[in-house]
């Protein structure tokens, strides 16, 4: 190797710079591996719960990645203040799924993109603000809404580890066992396994799912051919194939979740800076990157998918690698858009049996509530901040566990209340942080006393 080449390939850990191809495509890969399962999860969930053709479940598949690829070259390569110039990976979020299915089980698809549209308007409007309202979402904040939108979906996950609601055999042993091919390979390889194999191990366990169901009966390969040879070789995603419907409660609970999202975009981004530059990130890049945020949310809405934002599982690989190059990462972006624009990749992923992704959804809704618990618990959980956390989630997730205790509620109020929790529980998290005092030093509050009394 001469010195020329062997320069090149040290760009890879320099923001800007082309390094070689061959270099820069197989790490860009890593990325797309990292986040492709997360990428189409939510679509695959929300097709089910609205029970689309699978032919319309391709074409959302499809949407997701070309949208993902996108938002992904924006945040790369910022145009005006959309953007934050740094390596990150965009995708569909887990964040606002338990809310999607809420509004979507009232309104269908047209009500999920409708909120959504107007949700990312209103997420542009807070990156250009977001430094006068940080101060309101701390870590005990955003910690519980993880939590919340964690305990939401659990319920989701297990319906697809039993093979999914309307199934004729929901429930049985041999969609358990299926399921449970998938969740132990992903465990083994995120403990056992090294490289790629690690980062990659849930996209691994569901490719080792598929393969396990051919040979189970559960999935023959004249479903995967029918499936395959209807989708088209090529053909471009088009946009408003859904239409938008706006509903002043839909539009309310899925603003909550954008505000969240954002506040997880400043930390992605910080992570970022901090620990892959070795620098802390500036207002412009945190500013871009939520604007950036709330337009290709906008974006995904046109094209008939749910908001986008940065994936954290990428921001991990890159302060572990140390690789920050965006032309790098930029080519994991453009195999996403290649993606989007071949269905019969849809297709394929499309006619996955349900109990395959359950296997992976519950691990990854649960692992929602465990970072929503790492969150939360920076500071320690209590006095205030047990109070916040106890009071929000008996709100939040009670209402939603018995959605007639709203039944004499105003009709939009009712909605917000039992919906998925998710929306309330933010809610009343907010206000008793900005409402209850800071502990004083060595001081555990009389409510705590007494509740530890009772127990």
């Amino acid at each position: 190797m001469n010195q020329e080449t062997s320069d090149k390939r040290q760009l890879i850990y320099k923001l800007d710079g082309k390094p070689p191809l061959g270099t820069a495509i197989p790490l860009g890969l890593q990325h797309v591996l990292a986040m492709f399962v997360g990428n189409v999860t939510p679509v695959i969930i929300i097709s089910g719960a609205l029970h689309l053709p699978v032919e319309q479940k391709t074409f959302l598949i499809q949407c997701a990645m070309l949208v993902a690829g996108i938002a992904s070259l924006i945040q790369l390569y910022p145009v005006g203040p959309i953007g934050a110039r740094l390596p990150i990976i965009m995708g569909t979020s887990f964040g606002f799924l338990a809310v999607c299915l809420a509004i979507a089980g009232k309104y269908g698809l047209p009500g999920v993109l409708g909120a959504a549209l107007v949700g990312g308007f209103f997420q542009i409007a807070l990156g250009f603000l977001l430094k006068y309202i940080r101060k309101f979402f701390p870590p005990i904040v955003t910690g519980i809404v993880l939590i919340t939108i964690g305990l939401s979906l659990v319920g989701t996950g297990m319906k697809y580890f039993a093979g999914g609601v309307g199934a004729k055999d929901f429930g049985s042993l041999q969609n358990y066992l299926l399921g449970t091919i998938v969740l132990v390979t992903i465990i083994g390889l995120q403990y056992f396994g090294r490289g790629i194999a690690s980062k990659a191990s849930i996209l691994i366990g569901l490719i080792v799912g598929y393969i396990a169901a051919i040979f189970m009966g559960k999935l023959t390969f004249a479903t995967i051919g029918t499936a395959v040879g209807a989708a088209a070789w090529f053909s471009l995603p088009m946009p408003l194939q859904f239409g938008f419907e706006f509903h002043a409660d839909a539009i309310l609970q899925i603003c909550i979740i954008y505000i969240i999202s954002s506040i997880e975009t400043v930390g992605n981004v910080s992570g970022i800076c901090s620990g892959a530059i070795g620098r802390p990130a500036t207002e412009k890049e945190i500013s871009g990157s939520v604007v950036a945020d709330g337009a290709a949310s906008i974006f995904a809405a046109f094209f008939n998918v749910m908001p986008s934002t940065s994936y954290g599982q990428n921001v991990g690989i890159i302060t572990m690698t140390k690789i920050v190059n965006r032309f790098t990462v930029a080519t994991g972006a453009i195999f996403l858009i290649i993606c989007g624009l071949f269905p019969k990749i849809g297709a394929v992923i499309a006619v996955m049996p349900t109990s395959v992704l359950g296997g992976a959804a519950v691990l990854m809704f649960t692992m929602l509530i465990v970072s929503g618990i790492n969150q939360a618990a920076e500071e320690p959980l209590k006095g205030r901040n047990a109070t916040i956390l106890a009071a929000s989630l008996g709100i939040g997730i009670g209402f939603a566990l018995v959605p007639t205790a709203s039944q004499y509620f105003n009709p939009m109020i009712k909605d917000l209340f039992a919906g998925s929790g998710v929306a309330i529980a933010a809610v009343v998290a907010v206000l008793l942080n900005i409402i209850l005092p800071k502990d004083k030093p060595n001081e555990m509050p009389a409510v705590e006393e007494t509740l530890s009394d009772t127990i």
